[in-house]
């Protein structure tokens, strides 16, 4: 293989420029030239792109973002967006494609395989929502941007002995609320996984306040919603001002930690080396510390584990 691109789709995670770099550096060490394309599949489809080198993902790895831009493309879920995006790779003489994003990226990833244009794809995902890994990039600097934030927010909680209903981010997965509730010593922590009544919460706190304490942060996860309604339950039955805050998309920005920057550049190696190979239609993803793939649509048929354990724990020490 002597030309690959490599794009970004979906929402940005940081440690998707350590894994572009990862991409372009053993791409060329393989003597292969590397395209990035812009703003994602509809960068394929238009023909926005620009060639990679060595200087060119220089001091990269410790933005946040991607330096290609990211968009969605409605018109890559017809057959004739996919023809586009083909005829790109075609007329570009790109022989393989590397996608990073979530599942809707896979898809993308697997029908432009299943069309004869070789793809491997990276899970890039604040929310660590795909099944076929334990982890996905840009988790790690989440949660840890969602612990500052709630640390912070604490300080003027206390100070006022309210109560904080912070909202975070995760789509329709707990993993960033359950984390960061048990790193954040939270009172009590709602996601969609585990069933919970608003008067659950209301218990907890009245319980909490008679062992002493007048403050409280309760994390409740994006795809529950309703915190402002929630907030005001709390301060209703309790008596004690409540806010909601909602940390929102500053947990997809800033600098990735340590682990997001060598995971990505693990799995941005292993992609160029598995189109290297011949494989297409695969996605890479970790399991108990190694980097495994699978074909795109066994991967995109498995289901995702909750921690229902850490939640126990969470619940358990936390009052």
């Amino acid at each position: 293989m002597k030309k690959i691109g490599i794009l970004t789709s979906g929402g940005d995670a940081p440690g998707m420029n350590a894994a572009i770099r990862a991409v372009t550096r053993t791409a060329l060490k393989h003597g292969m030239t590397v395209m990035g394309i812009r703003r994602g599949f509809n960068g394929l489809i238009n023909g926005d792109m620009v060639e990679l080198g060595i200087r060119s993902v220089s001091d990269i790895i410790q933005r946040g973002g991607t330096i290609l831009y990211t968009a969605r493309c409605n018109e890559f879920r017809f057959e004739e967006g996919l023809q586009k995006a083909k005829a790109t790779c075609i007329k570009e003489g790109i022989e393989g494609l590397i996608v990073l994003g979530g599942d809707g990226s896979f898809r993308g990833a697997a029908d432009l395989s299943a069309r004869g244009i070789p793809c491997v794809a990276i899970p890039c995902t604040i929310d660590n929502d795909i099944s076929m890994t334990e982890y996905t990039i840009g988790y790690d600097t989440a949660m840890n941007t969602a612990m500052l934030l709630i640390d912070k927010l604490r300080d003027t909680t206390q100070s006022h002995d309210r109560c904080s209903v912070v909202e975070v981010m995760g789509r329709h997965a707990g993993h960033i609320a359950v984390n960061t509730g048990i790193a954040t010593g939270a009172t009590h922590i709602l996601t969609e996984e585990v069933p919970y009544s608003v008067d659950d919460v209301i218990e907890r706190i009245q319980n909490t306040q008679t062992t002493g304490k007048h403050h409280f942060i309760i994390v409740v996860s994006e795809g529950i919603g309703n915190s402002q309604d929630i907030a005001k339950k709390i301060e209703q039955a309790t008596g004690v001002e409540t806010r909601a805050t909602i940390l929102g998309h500053v947990q997809r920005g800033g600098s990735p930690t340590v682990r997001d920057r060598v995971v990505a550049s693990q799995l941005g190696h292993c992609a160029v080396e598995l189109l290297n190979q011949g494989y297409s239609n695969r996605v890479i993803g970790t399991k108990h510390g190694n980097i495994i793939d699978y074909d795109i649509q066994e991967a995109l048929s498995m289901k995702k584990s909750f921690e229902n354990d850490l939640y126990r724990i969470a619940m358990d020490i936390s009052f």
